[in-house]
């Protein structure tokens, strides 16, 4: 254990504590158990250091993790054993997932050691969802997406800005703005903001595309017992999305140009979708908890579309896409009947600096969201200020 200890020392060392994340301060670090998912990338295991670095006893605190060499010939129940009796309290496991047998190890060491405290996270969305039906009475699950607007310029720019309420963004108050040209940085917040690492750019495309692999041909086909064939066609499905102008689902067309079958198609946005790598805007169902239908499918955030639609990228759809993205974290988002999205009753039209009003003329709670815009006027947003909702 001796070697862990010392691999957790280092990494706490060199962890910063000027930037974090919007969940850092939601998440209730007090439940004995809970677990963190998000897409790769999205600063989870730095979040966990930060909450050691400013809250913990480092000599009662062990971080691990789950793919440690030294897991060949130990168990992590074993661990927690020896830890226990050296006085430990509190156990991180970072990537959980990648330990075989991982929620029922979880389950033997809640039941086993009330005392200690753990907290986990996983990468593999999809298979944290799976194994927590295991947990759902010990471990309370968060969720973290990527970086919104108003963290990018903290992260990448060290300009602080406050977060805005929906109601607050109609408003205008976002007119306080510290930064007189918004639009240059948030132009480049769109093609590689979304993710932390984007701030090191000359590797960002590269990582970007190994983490779209990486969920393509490995998370998605085990969680769903794929072979590498149907995997394959993922590949195809998430290129035919990227270069929609949005995707409006037309799964019978789409089983035809994959040669699979219809309710396949369905399964397999859907497994997309928990993975990260899409959004599915639906209509408002029939009733409480029930899922409405879906109206159209974008890429999960617009680095995505840069990444991989290349020369294809679609205005239209980049607008939608960062509107949806944004909006979704602290909202519920629906397609609108006469316009593009609707969230709490109000009506949002996303378009150019030229968009007009005609398509919401008739509405009484509606909006026209403009892209190019420094500043709003009475029911006219800049797109960009959505960007700062969390």
């Amino acid at each position: 254990m001796e070697s862990l200890i010392k691999s957790f020392k280092s990494l706490l060392s060199l962890t910063p504590l000027t930037f974090k994340r919007y969940l850092y301060s939601e998440i209730a670090w007090d439940e004995r158990m809970l677990g963190i998912v998000g897409p790769r990338g999205v600063g989870k295991t730095t979040m966990l250091l930060q909450y050691i670095k400013e809250n913990l006893d480092v000599n009662e605190t062990l971080y691990i993790q789950a793919d440690d060499i030294y897991f060949a010939d130990h168990t992590l129940f074993g661990l927690v054993e020896e830890f226990s009796k050296n006085r430990g309290k509190y156990l991180f496991i970072d990537e959980i997932h990648k330990y075989s047998g991982w929620s029922q190890a979880l389950k033997s060491i809640y039941d086993c050691f009330p005392q200690m405290k753990v907290v986990f996270t996983g990468s593999s969305i999809l298979e944290i969802l799976k194994g927590s039906a295991d947990l759902s009475r010990r471990a309370l699950i968060f969720k973290l997406q990527g970086l919104s607007f108003r963290e990018y310029l903290f992260f990448f720019h060290n300009i602080s800005v406050e977060t805005y309420s929906l109601q607050e963004i109609l408003e205008h108050k976002t007119d306080n703005f510290p930064v007189p040209h918004p639009l240059p940085l948030f132009k480049d917040y769109l093609k590689r903001g979304y993710y932390p690492f984007g701030i090191n750019d000359t590797m960002f495309l590269h990582r970007l595309n190994q983490i779209i692999i990486q969920t393509l041909e490995t998370d998605i086909p085990i969680y769903a017992n794929m072979n590498v064939a149907t995997g394959k066609k993922l590949g195809r499905l998430l290129k035919i999305i990227s270069q929609s102008v949005p995707f409006k689902p037309n799964f019978t067309k789409i089983a035809a140009m994959l040669e699979a079958s219809r309710n396949k198609i369905d399964d397999y946005c859907y497994y997309m979708e928990l993975a990260g790598l899409i959004m599915q805007l639906r209509n408002m169902g029939d009733g409480i908890g029930q899922l409405g239908k879906v109206d159209k499918v974008y890429l999960d955030n617009t680095n995505l579309i840069f990444a991989l639609a290349e020369q294809q990228q679609e205005t239209g759809n980049i607008r939608e896409t960062i509107f949806f993205n944004q909006m979704r974290v602290k909202n519920k988002v629906f397609c609108s009947p006469k316009a593009d999205f609707n969230i709490n009753d109000i009506t949002f039209e996303v378009g150019g600096k030229s968009k007009n009003q005609e398509q919401i003329k008739d509405l009484k709670n509606a909006f026209i969201v403009k892209d190019d815009i420094e500043y709003g006027y009475q029911n006219v947003i800049p797109l960009w200020a959505f960007g700062l909702n969390y």
